[in-house]
Protein backbone atom coordinates (compact mmCIF):
# COMPACT_ATOMS: atom_id res chain seq x y z
CA UNK A 1 0.00 0.00 0.00
CA UNK A 2 2.85 2.37 0.84
CA UNK A 3 4.50 1.73 -2.53
CA UNK A 4 1.20 2.39 -4.34
CA UNK A 5 0.75 5.63 -2.42
CA UNK A 6 4.28 6.68 -3.36
CA UNK A 7 3.58 5.81 -7.01
CA UNK A 8 0.41 7.93 -6.94
CA UNK A 9 2.35 10.88 -5.59
CA UNK A 10 5.05 10.37 -8.20
CA UNK A 11 2.49 10.23 -11.00
CA UNK A 12 0.68 13.35 -9.83
CA UNK A 13 4.00 15.19 -9.90
CA UNK A 14 5.07 13.75 -13.27
CA UNK A 15 1.67 14.37 -14.91
CA UNK A 16 1.57 18.10 -14.14
CA UNK A 17 2.88 18.97 -17.62
CA UNK A 18 -0.06 17.16 -19.27
CA UNK A 19 -2.51 19.65 -17.78
CA UNK A 20 -0.38 22.47 -19.16
CA UNK A 21 -0.41 20.90 -22.64
CA UNK A 22 -4.17 20.42 -22.41
CA UNK A 23 -4.71 24.04 -21.39
CA UNK A 24 -2.45 25.31 -24.18
CA UNK A 25 -4.30 23.29 -26.82
CA UNK A 26 -7.65 24.58 -25.57
CA UNK A 27 -6.49 28.15 -26.09
CA UNK A 28 -6.67 27.35 -29.81
CA UNK A 29 -9.13 24.47 -30.09
CA UNK A 30 -12.77 24.72 -29.05
CA UNK A 31 -14.36 21.58 -27.60
CA UNK A 32 -13.16 18.26 -29.05
CA UNK A 33 -12.48 16.82 -25.59
CA UNK A 34 -12.29 13.26 -26.92
CA UNK A 35 -9.80 14.22 -29.64
CA UNK A 36 -7.51 16.05 -27.22
CA UNK A 37 -7.56 13.25 -24.64
CA UNK A 38 -6.99 10.58 -27.28
CA UNK A 39 -4.01 12.41 -28.79
CA UNK A 40 -2.46 12.72 -25.33
CA UNK A 41 -3.03 9.00 -24.69
CA UNK A 42 -1.32 8.16 -28.00
CA UNK A 43 1.61 10.43 -27.13
CA UNK A 44 2.02 8.99 -23.62
CA UNK A 45 1.45 5.35 -24.61
CA UNK A 46 3.89 5.49 -27.54
CA UNK A 47 1.21 4.61 -30.06
CA UNK A 48 0.17 6.14 -33.37
CA UNK A 49 -3.34 7.46 -34.05
CA UNK A 50 -5.62 7.68 -37.06
CA UNK A 51 -7.98 10.67 -36.86
CA UNK A 52 -11.13 10.39 -38.94
CA UNK A 53 -13.72 13.10 -39.54
CA UNK A 54 -15.44 15.12 -42.23
CA UNK A 55 -13.66 18.24 -43.53
CA UNK A 56 -13.58 21.35 -41.39
CA UNK A 57 -13.47 19.76 -37.93
CA UNK A 58 -9.97 21.08 -37.08
CA UNK A 59 -8.21 17.72 -37.31
CA UNK A 60 -5.08 19.22 -38.84
CA UNK A 61 -5.21 22.22 -36.50
CA UNK A 62 -5.40 19.91 -33.48
CA UNK A 63 -2.28 17.98 -34.51
CA UNK A 64 -0.34 21.13 -35.38
CA UNK A 65 -1.27 22.66 -32.02
CA UNK A 66 -0.17 19.57 -30.10
CA UNK A 67 3.12 19.58 -32.03
CA UNK A 68 3.66 23.25 -31.19
CA UNK A 69 3.51 22.48 -27.45
CA UNK A 70 6.45 20.07 -27.82
CA UNK A 71 10.01 21.24 -28.30
CA UNK A 72 10.48 18.58 -30.93
CA UNK A 73 10.77 18.33 -34.69
CA UNK A 74 7.41 18.36 -36.48
CA UNK A 75 6.77 17.49 -40.11
CA UNK A 76 3.49 17.76 -42.01
CA UNK A 77 3.23 15.52 -45.07
CA UNK A 78 0.34 16.07 -47.46
CA UNK A 79 -0.54 12.70 -48.97
CA UNK A 80 -1.50 12.92 -52.65
CA UNK A 81 -2.06 10.33 -55.43
CA UNK A 82 1.26 11.19 -57.09
CA UNK A 83 3.33 10.81 -53.91
CA UNK A 84 6.16 8.24 -54.02
CA UNK A 85 7.69 6.20 -51.17
CA UNK A 86 10.97 8.07 -51.67
CA UNK A 87 9.10 11.32 -50.97
CA UNK A 88 8.52 10.00 -47.44
CA UNK A 89 11.55 7.98 -46.43
CA UNK A 90 14.14 9.61 -48.68
CA UNK A 91 16.51 8.12 -51.21
CA UNK A 92 20.18 7.62 -52.08
CA UNK A 93 21.95 10.28 -54.12
CA UNK A 94 24.86 9.29 -56.36
CA UNK A 95 28.11 11.11 -55.62
CA UNK A 96 30.25 11.03 -58.82
CA UNK A 97 33.38 12.25 -57.00
CA UNK A 98 33.86 8.95 -55.18
CA UNK A 99 31.36 6.72 -57.01
CA UNK A 100 29.23 6.17 -53.90
CA UNK A 101 25.59 6.68 -52.97
CA UNK A 102 24.84 9.04 -50.08
CA UNK A 103 21.56 8.60 -48.17
CA UNK A 104 19.28 11.62 -48.11
CA UNK A 105 16.61 11.09 -45.41
CA UNK A 106 13.05 12.21 -46.15
CA UNK A 107 10.53 14.12 -44.01
CA UNK A 108 9.55 10.98 -42.12
CA UNK A 109 12.60 11.53 -39.90
CA UNK A 110 10.94 13.82 -37.35
CA UNK A 111 9.56 13.37 -33.85
CA UNK A 112 5.94 14.02 -34.75
CA UNK A 113 4.54 13.31 -38.23
CA UNK A 114 1.21 14.61 -39.50
CA UNK A 115 0.20 12.31 -42.35
CA UNK A 116 -2.55 14.56 -43.70
CA UNK A 117 -5.28 12.77 -45.68
CA UNK A 118 -3.31 9.54 -45.64
CA UNK A 119 -5.89 7.68 -47.73
CA UNK A 120 -5.26 9.94 -50.75
CA UNK A 121 -1.95 8.17 -51.44
CA UNK A 122 -1.80 4.66 -52.98
CA UNK A 123 -0.97 1.56 -50.96
CA UNK A 124 2.74 1.51 -51.89
CA UNK A 125 3.15 4.96 -50.28
CA UNK A 126 1.12 4.03 -47.21
CA UNK A 127 3.30 0.92 -46.86
CA UNK A 128 6.40 3.11 -46.65
CA UNK A 129 5.26 3.98 -43.11
CA UNK A 130 5.06 0.38 -41.91
CA UNK A 131 8.69 -0.09 -40.84
CA UNK A 132 8.91 3.34 -39.24
CA UNK A 133 5.66 2.95 -37.28
CA UNK A 134 6.29 -0.55 -35.97
CA UNK A 135 10.08 -0.93 -35.70
CA UNK A 136 10.99 2.74 -35.24
CA UNK A 137 13.52 2.55 -38.04
CA UNK A 138 13.81 3.12 -41.80
CA UNK A 139 16.08 1.27 -44.22
CA UNK A 140 17.63 3.15 -47.13
CA UNK A 141 19.58 0.80 -49.34
CA UNK A 142 21.83 -1.20 -47.01
CA UNK A 143 21.72 1.30 -44.14
CA UNK A 144 19.12 1.27 -41.37
CA UNK A 145 18.41 4.55 -39.59
CA UNK A 146 16.72 4.62 -36.17
CA UNK A 147 13.92 7.11 -35.69
CA UNK A 148 14.11 9.93 -33.17
CA UNK A 149 12.39 9.46 -29.83
CA UNK A 150 9.65 10.22 -29.11
CA UNK A 151 8.25 9.21 -32.49
CA UNK A 152 4.57 9.63 -33.21
CA UNK A 153 2.50 9.42 -36.41
CA UNK A 154 -0.87 11.16 -36.38
CA UNK A 155 -2.75 10.55 -39.63
CA UNK A 156 -6.00 12.12 -40.79
CA UNK A 157 -8.59 10.90 -43.25
CA UNK A 158 -12.02 11.86 -44.55
CA UNK A 159 -14.61 9.06 -44.14
CA UNK A 160 -17.17 10.26 -46.70
CA UNK A 161 -15.22 11.17 -49.83
CA UNK A 162 -14.29 8.11 -51.87
CA UNK A 163 -13.21 9.79 -55.12
CA UNK A 164 -9.45 9.52 -55.54
CA UNK A 165 -8.86 7.73 -52.24
CA UNK A 166 -7.21 4.43 -51.34
CA UNK A 167 -8.57 2.66 -48.23
CA UNK A 168 -5.87 1.69 -45.75
CA UNK A 169 -5.13 -2.07 -45.79
CA UNK A 170 -5.61 -4.06 -42.59
CA UNK A 171 -1.85 -4.33 -41.95
CA UNK A 172 -1.56 -0.55 -42.06
CA UNK A 173 -4.62 0.01 -39.86
CA UNK A 174 -3.31 -2.42 -37.25
CA UNK A 175 -0.19 -0.27 -36.81
CA UNK A 176 -2.34 2.53 -35.41
CA UNK A 177 -2.97 2.21 -31.70
CA UNK A 178 -6.10 4.38 -31.84
CA UNK A 179 -8.69 5.34 -34.39
CA UNK A 180 -10.22 8.61 -33.22
CA UNK A 181 -13.61 9.66 -34.58
CA UNK A 182 -14.08 13.44 -34.64
CA UNK A 183 -17.67 14.65 -34.52
CA UNK A 184 -19.33 18.01 -35.13
CA UNK A 185 -19.10 20.61 -32.34
CA UNK A 186 -22.19 21.52 -30.33
CA UNK A 187 -24.08 24.72 -31.15
CA UNK A 188 -22.53 26.44 -28.12
CA UNK A 189 -19.03 25.35 -29.16
CA UNK A 190 -19.60 26.52 -32.73
CA UNK A 191 -20.72 29.92 -31.44
CA UNK A 192 -17.44 30.12 -29.54
CA UNK A 193 -15.60 29.24 -32.77
CA UNK A 194 -17.36 32.15 -34.49
CA UNK A 195 -16.35 34.52 -31.69
CA UNK A 196 -12.71 33.39 -31.77
CA UNK A 197 -12.39 33.51 -35.55
CA UNK A 198 -14.13 36.86 -36.10
CA UNK A 199 -11.21 38.98 -37.19
CA UNK A 200 -8.78 38.05 -34.43
CA UNK A 201 -5.73 35.93 -35.31
CA UNK A 202 -5.25 32.51 -33.74
CA UNK A 203 -3.44 32.36 -30.44
CA UNK A 204 0.30 31.72 -30.56
CA UNK A 205 1.03 28.33 -29.02
CA UNK A 206 3.76 28.19 -26.39
CA UNK A 207 6.25 25.35 -26.02
CA UNK A 208 5.36 23.42 -22.87
CA UNK A 209 7.54 20.33 -22.69
CA UNK A 210 10.85 18.86 -23.83
CA UNK A 211 11.01 15.42 -25.49
CA UNK A 212 12.87 13.94 -22.51
CA UNK A 213 9.89 14.72 -20.26
CA UNK A 214 7.65 12.68 -22.55
CA UNK A 215 10.09 9.76 -22.45
CA UNK A 216 10.27 10.01 -18.65
CA UNK A 217 6.46 9.98 -18.43
CA UNK A 218 6.38 6.82 -20.54
CA UNK A 219 8.77 5.13 -18.12
CA UNK A 220 6.50 6.10 -15.22
CA UNK A 221 3.44 4.77 -17.08
CA UNK A 222 5.18 1.41 -17.47
CA UNK A 223 5.21 1.13 -13.67
CA UNK A 224 1.45 1.65 -13.29
CA UNK A 225 -0.12 -1.40 -11.68
CA UNK A 226 -2.58 -3.59 -13.58
CA UNK A 227 -4.41 -6.18 -11.48
CA UNK A 228 -4.49 -9.76 -12.79
CA UNK A 229 -8.31 -9.63 -12.91
CA UNK A 230 -8.12 -6.59 -15.17
CA UNK A 231 -5.70 -8.41 -17.46
CA UNK A 232 -8.27 -11.22 -17.68
CA UNK A 233 -10.94 -8.61 -18.44
CA UNK A 234 -8.88 -7.24 -21.32
CA UNK A 235 -8.29 -10.75 -22.66
CA UNK A 236 -12.02 -11.50 -22.45
CA UNK A 237 -12.82 -8.34 -24.44
CA UNK A 238 -10.36 -9.22 -27.19
CA UNK A 239 -11.22 -12.91 -27.36
CA UNK A 240 -14.93 -12.07 -27.49
CA UNK A 241 -14.24 -10.50 -30.90
CA UNK A 242 -12.49 -13.68 -32.10
CA UNK A 243 -14.62 -16.36 -30.40
CA UNK A 244 -17.95 -14.67 -29.67
CA UNK A 245 -19.90 -17.91 -29.13
CA UNK A 246 -17.62 -18.93 -26.26
CA UNK A 247 -18.43 -15.65 -24.50
CA UNK A 248 -22.21 -15.80 -24.90
CA UNK A 249 -22.20 -13.60 -27.99
CA UNK A 250 -23.38 -16.03 -30.66
CA UNK A 251 -25.18 -13.23 -32.52
CA UNK A 252 -21.81 -11.72 -33.38
CA UNK A 253 -20.68 -14.81 -35.28
CA UNK A 254 -22.41 -13.56 -38.42
CA UNK A 255 -21.22 -9.98 -37.87
CA UNK A 256 -17.44 -10.24 -37.30
CA UNK A 257 -15.29 -11.83 -40.01
CA UNK A 258 -11.99 -11.09 -38.27
CA UNK A 259 -11.42 -10.22 -34.62
CA UNK A 260 -8.80 -8.07 -32.92
CA UNK A 261 -5.12 -9.05 -33.06
CA UNK A 262 -2.77 -9.59 -30.08
CA UNK A 263 -1.46 -6.10 -30.77
CA UNK A 264 -4.89 -4.85 -29.68
CA UNK A 265 -4.44 -6.58 -26.31
CA UNK A 266 -1.14 -4.80 -25.73
CA UNK A 267 -2.58 -1.47 -26.84
CA UNK A 268 -5.55 -1.86 -24.50
CA UNK A 269 -3.20 -2.31 -21.55
CA UNK A 270 -0.93 0.56 -22.59
CA UNK A 271 -3.87 2.83 -23.33
CA UNK A 272 -5.52 2.04 -19.98
CA UNK A 273 -2.25 2.83 -18.19
CA UNK A 274 -1.97 6.15 -20.03
CA UNK A 275 -5.58 6.98 -19.14
CA UNK A 276 -4.84 6.23 -15.48
CA UNK A 277 -1.78 8.48 -15.71
CA UNK A 278 -3.92 11.33 -17.06
CA UNK A 279 -6.15 10.91 -14.03
CA UNK A 280 -3.25 10.86 -11.57
CA UNK A 281 -3.53 7.21 -10.55
CA UNK A 282 -0.84 4.59 -10.15
CA UNK A 283 -3.23 1.75 -10.86
CA UNK A 284 -5.69 0.85 -13.63
CA UNK A 285 -9.43 0.56 -13.00
CA UNK A 286 -12.11 -0.89 -15.34
CA UNK A 287 -13.12 2.62 -16.45
CA UNK A 288 -9.62 3.13 -17.86
CA UNK A 289 -9.99 0.02 -20.01
CA UNK A 290 -13.49 1.00 -21.14
CA UNK A 291 -12.28 4.51 -22.07
CA UNK A 292 -9.84 3.16 -24.67
CA UNK A 293 -11.70 0.05 -25.86
CA UNK A 294 -13.59 1.77 -28.68
CA UNK A 295 -10.64 3.65 -30.24
CA UNK A 296 -8.34 0.62 -29.89
CA UNK A 297 -10.72 -1.97 -31.36
CA UNK A 298 -12.94 -0.12 -33.86
CA UNK A 299 -10.50 -0.29 -36.78
CA UNK A 300 -9.38 -3.84 -36.04
CA UNK A 301 -12.73 -5.58 -36.50
CA UNK A 302 -13.40 -6.75 -40.03
CA UNK A 303 -17.17 -6.85 -40.45
CA UNK A 304 -19.07 -9.32 -42.61
CA UNK A 305 -21.21 -8.34 -45.58
CA UNK A 306 -24.25 -9.10 -43.44
CA UNK A 307 -23.21 -6.53 -40.83
CA UNK A 308 -22.48 -3.96 -43.52
CA UNK A 309 -25.85 -4.64 -45.20
CA UNK A 310 -27.61 -3.95 -41.91
CA UNK A 311 -25.53 -0.76 -41.35
CA UNK A 312 -24.06 -2.15 -38.15
CA UNK A 313 -20.89 -0.36 -37.12
CA UNK A 314 -17.90 -1.74 -35.27
CA UNK A 315 -18.67 0.68 -32.43
CA UNK A 316 -22.08 -0.93 -31.96
CA UNK A 317 -20.50 -4.39 -31.79
CA UNK A 318 -17.88 -3.17 -29.31
CA UNK A 319 -20.60 -1.66 -27.12
CA UNK A 320 -22.41 -5.01 -27.20
CA UNK A 321 -19.22 -6.78 -26.11
CA UNK A 322 -18.63 -4.26 -23.30
CA UNK A 323 -22.17 -4.81 -21.98
CA UNK A 324 -21.85 -8.59 -22.12
CA UNK A 325 -18.37 -9.15 -20.64
CA UNK A 326 -18.48 -9.07 -16.86
CA UNK A 327 -16.48 -6.27 -15.21
CA UNK A 328 -14.16 -7.47 -12.40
Amino acid sequence: MASLRALNQRIQAEAAFVQDIDAEIRRVLVGQDNLIQSMLIALLADGHALIEGVPGLAKTLAVRTLAATLNAQFQRIQFTPDLLPADLIGTQIYNPSDNTFQPRPGPIFANLILADEINRAPAKVQSALLEAMEERQVTLGEITFPMKEPYLVLATQNPVEQEGTYPLPEAQLDRFMLKIIVDYPTKQEEREIINRMSGTPLETVNVIVEPEIILQARRVINDIHVDERLKDYVLDLVFATRQPAEHGLSKLLSMIALGASPRATLFLIRGAKAHAFLNGRGYVIPEDVKAVTRPVLRHRLLLTFEAQAENISSDQLIDHVLKRIEVP
